[in-house]
């Protein structure tokens, strides 16, 4: 596709915030100011040099982005949901339960004595367990708490024994221990196949869109392993570093990938954070990818524009692209901003208090906006503020019910995190296919989790041979299976009646039918509005 140079702009501009600005565009808007407004309010200068010798353009090409496609589910996501436990299970898939049931049954095996083999609905009630825990935010409750008939809840007691929940959470392992090598690289081997096999399914459900986000979670862990990491701004501090790119939309977590540590060498990674977005980007094109400072690479931002992407994100000073008029802030006004230009990039500075120099750079910003109010903040940065809390909002989701609970294993620690986020990308998926289910409430995500827990636990309950002790549990579980035995005498309704939205009624009379119905016709059973209908006594009607 031909590009023209836009050449109407200068090639640094001081904005004055002391000037007055008229005919500026409103805030919001997508367009930038004309030329006549920066020469009435901006200072022209000349050309500048960076400290590796890089001198700033007079001209810059204008940004075409490339077609992403189609965004959202994928159509092999969207063929098999039909509820909330199917979007669910798309993640956790038969063979990731399958494999694991192989596994903790050989771990089992060993150190209990009296062990009995779990299956596929024995784990999946587990789960359920641990899901229907954290909706109840009871994360932190010790064990016997959650199985008290005084404290507890019935379905905790009506679908296994305490005892049983203990063992299989002392048993629940991702790998052969005794076959694992001796002297092995990899030091995510406990984890390496489950965490690949889910990883996998998360990009196979959905296409982001436009804006995405690449930034770092914690999953919060203070046992023994070896990268483990600290990050003092985590509420967890102490755990395992994840990066992950996510959609900004949605917060959808697209692909994820465990920081092990320094490589066998032990000599220290360069360029860790551009390595870190190309491989996490690898595949995408037409995309915006936001990522703070310690990402931010002008390098990795040519790199992703050979991609077809562009990259908005706040640089560090010691960047040896930046000219150093950008980082003067001595004799500034407040609220101030200083553009620098070449000839596919924006580097921004502002002054957001006396003394604080904000720089940002920007490969799909080509021209030197303002937004309207008494901050003035340039387009770039209400971008970036705009994109960059996907990944933040991503924590806040999980974290609300999450079904971490306290283990000295970092494997089973990192397994809470991947039901976390399945839970999520699940719920994700699940409202983008029926928009309508639950909308007029606004706690959708804890139904969602407390529905997918509920239909975990079912089938186990179902099948329970011998009843609680517990005459309330022991009614509860009939119920449970007299509901079951119900439901399989009368199937419930297709997939397409199962996420068909409701649609209000319209009065069959009424011209372009139009009208709100607020009753059916007692012969013909067609709706009518208050126009069209009667009332009239028994004795009349016969």
């Amino acid at each position: 596709m031909a590009r023209r140079y836009n050449t109407e702009e200068a090639l640094q501009i001081i904005m004055d915030p002391d000037k007055e600005e008229t005919g500026e565009q409103e805030s919001g808007s997508d367009s930038y100011g004309s030329e006549s407004e920066s020469e009435s309010g901006e200072e022209e200068s000349a050309g500048w040099i960076s400290k590796n010798g890089t001198p700033t353009n007079a001209e810059t090409l204008r940004y075409v982005p490339a077609a992403t496609g189609h965004t959202g589910p994928t159509f092999y996501a969207i063929a098999r949901i039909i509820d909330p436990l199917s979007s669910f299970s798309l993640f956790l898939t038969d063979d990731i339960i399958q494999h694991i049931v192989s596994m903790t049954n050989l771990q089992g095996r060993r150190p209990i004595a009296d062990w009995r083999d779990v299956d596929s609905d024995d784990l999946r009630a587990y789960v359920g367990l641990l899901i229907l825990a954290g909706v109840y935010r009871s994360r932190n409750e010790a064990t016997i708490s959650l199985w008290s008939e005084k404290s507890g809840r019935v379905i905790f007691r009506a679908t296994i024994s305490e005892k049983r929940f203990r063992r299989i959470t002392r048993a629940v392992r991702f790998d052969d221990r005794l076959a694992r090598p001796r002297h092995s690289d990899d030091k995510l081997g406990p984890f390496r196949k489950i965490w690949d096999m889910w990883t996998h399914r998360l990009q196979m459900m959905f296409f982001p869109n436009k804006e995405i986000c690449v930034d770092e979670q914690l999953v919060p862990f203070k046992g023994r392993c070896t990268f483990r990491q600290y990050m003092p701004k985590k509420p967890g501090r102490y755990g395992l570093k994840v990066w992950a790119v996510c959609d900004v939309e949605t917060s959808y977590a697209w692909r994820l990938q465990l920081y092990t540590g320094k490589a066998a060498a032990g000599r220290a990674e360069t360029n860790q954070g551009m390595r870190v977005v190309l491989e996490l980007t690898e595949g995408l094109q037409g995309h915006s990818v936001t990522c703070d400072n310690f990402f931010t690479y002008f390098p990795l931002s040519e790199e992703l524009l050979r991609r077809k992407n562009t990259l908005v994100g706040t640089i560090r000073k010691n960047k040896p692209e930046l000219p150093p008029e950008l980082l003067q802030t001595r004799g500034r006004e407040v609220f101030s901003s200083v553009f620098a230009f070449t000839s596919t990039h924006t580097a921004v500075s502002y002054v957001p208090r006396r003394g604080k120099n904000v720089l940002l750079l920007s490969s799909k910003h080509r021209t030197p906006g303002i937004c309207d109010g008494p901050k003035r903040k340039p387009h770039i940065i209400r971008n970036y503020n705009k994109s960059k809390r996907g990944v933040d909002k991503l924590d806040q989701a999980v974290s609300t019910y999450t079904c971490r609970r306290r283990t000295r294993r970092w494997p089973l620690a990192l397994f809470h995190h991947l039901l976390d986020i399945s839970l999520y990308n699940g719920y994700v998926l699940w409202t983008a296919v029926d928009p309508a289910w639950q909308r007029s409430k606004s706690y959708r995500g804890r139904l969602y989790i407390e529905q997918v827990g509920e239909a975990l636990v079912q089938p186990h309950i179902a099948r329970r041979e011998r009843l609680p002790r517990s005459v309330h549990t022991a009614e509860f579980v009939r119920q449970a299976q007299a509901a079951a035995s119900a439901d399989a005498a009368d199937p419930s309704p297709g997939p397409s009646a199962a996420i068909k939205p409701k649609m209000r009624k319209q009065c069959q009379l009424c011209p372009g039918k139009k009208s709100r119905v607020c009753t059916v016709c007692c012969k013909c059973g067609n709706g009518i509005c208050k126009d069209h209908s009667l009332t009239i006594c028994s004795n009349c009607s016969t």
